[in-house]
């Protein structure tokens, strides 16, 4: 019930945060953002006496959390168009790595002795270290989409964020071709979010594993996501229909070799090659919608897909408990499959939709596009 509050936290923040990015910046939101999902941490570490307490901690995690990825997707975002080179796959890689970093991390601080709060601490620090190397290295986006220290026509802080707030103001979001996406999005979290949560069980519960190997099955999980996450980070936009279906048919093969998988060796099999289909399945999703937006409009297009996307990793964890609770955990993973199977069979009906309505509302009017070069340096 306690982790509940996470996602209660979350859901509303992601679909507020957008407003904030369009208004303020990627830069400054990001940072703030980060900050808070790491001082966050602490203050539940330091703060949690009871029940109450924990809960509202856990509401303070979930919205810091939620601002934070809506945040850092929508500088992923940005950087890419920028800079016209693969950014966002890479950065998800980077999250995958950590996660395995992390969990490693903390169970070494424990096994030394180390409290709990320590673990925060060391997050906290590192969170503010971020922030504090995006606020100077990452340089401030006019609406235009051009770097406002790229040339000599140079910016201050706040004259853009003034020109950004009546662009933002006037920015609207096609809302539809992001549902689609985000349809999309639920369904490659779910499947993720299943795995996650649900595959050391699996090995303990049907493999008889033990706790021990049993816990290397979220870990591998993991690891694979981040390798495959950085060995196509540099394919190229033109072929993003063909990696999410490549993804959703890898993530339906491997939830059904784990379903029905009698050894560990193949149900590592099977986890990794669903680990590797859905690896690519949101970052994918996500570079769509950031090449189909306007810079003005970046904010909240992102934070309408991730909260959109964030319900199938909220639902993915239930939907497997009310599936092993009728059939058991092997049948819950046959349904995981079904899911992505789902998603296979989506992709290429509602993708060529997303792009049709996406190239009648991304692009500026003439005389937008006019006013935009020359506020260009």
């Amino acid at each position: 019930m306690a982790l509940l509050f996470i996602g209660a936290g979350a859901l509303p923040a992601m679909l507020l945060v957008g407003r904030v990015v369009d208004r303020l910046g990627v830069r400054l939101t990001a940072a703030a953002a980060l900050t808070a999902q790491g001082v966050s941490g602490l203050v539940i570490a330091v703060g949690a006496m009871d029940f109450t307490t924990l809960c509202l901690g856990l509401l303070l995690v979930g919205a810091a959390s939620g601002a934070a990825d809506v945040a850092i997707n929508a500088a992923a975002g940005a950087a890419e168009q920028a800079a016209a080179r693969p950014v966002i796959t890479r950065s998800h890689g980077m999250f995958s790595a950590f996660v395995v970093v992390s969990s490693l991390g903390t169970g070494l601080s424990a096994t030394l002795g180390a409290t709990v709060v320590f673990s925060f601490a060391v997050v906290g620090v590192a969170s503010v270290l971020v922030a504090l190397f995006l606020l100077l290295a990452l340089p401030l986006q006019s609406p235009s989409g051009a770097a406002a220290g790229a040339g000599p026509g140079v910016r201050e802080a706040g004259a853009e964020l003034k020109d950004r707030d009546s662009n933002s103001a006037g920015a609207t979001v096609a809302v539809l071709p992001v549902l689609l996406l985000g349809a999309l999005g639920a369904l490659a979290f779910a499947g993720e979010n299943a795995h996650q949560s649900w595959s050391a069980v699996f090995f303990e519960d049907e493999l008889r594993t033990g706790p021990g190997l049993s816990s290397t099955a979220p870990a591998v999980f993991a690891t694979v996501v981040a390798i495959t996450r950085f060995s196509v980070g540099a394919v190229r936009a033109t072929q993003a229909r063909g990696v999410l279906i490549i993804g959703a048919a890898g993530a339906t093969l491997g939830a059904a070799i784990l379903a029905i998988a009698t050894t560990t060796s193949i149900a590592w099999i099977g986890l990794a090659v669903s680990a590797a289909g859905t690896a690519v399945l949101y970052p994918t999703l996500l570079g769509m919608l950031s090449r189909s937006t306007r810079e003005e409009a970046r904010g909240r297009a992102t934070s309408l897909l991730a909260t959109v996307s964030y319900l199938g990793f909220l639902l993915g964890p239930a939907y497997v408990g009310l599936w092993s609770e009728a059939a058991g955990l092997r049948g819950a993973m046959l349904a995981v499959a079904g899911l992505c199977a789902a998603l296979l069979a989506l992709t290429p009906v509602l993708l060529p939709i997303f792009q049709r309505l996406s190239a009648s509302t991304s692009i500026p009017s003439s005389g937008n596009q006019e006013e935009s070069i020359k506020r260009r340096p």
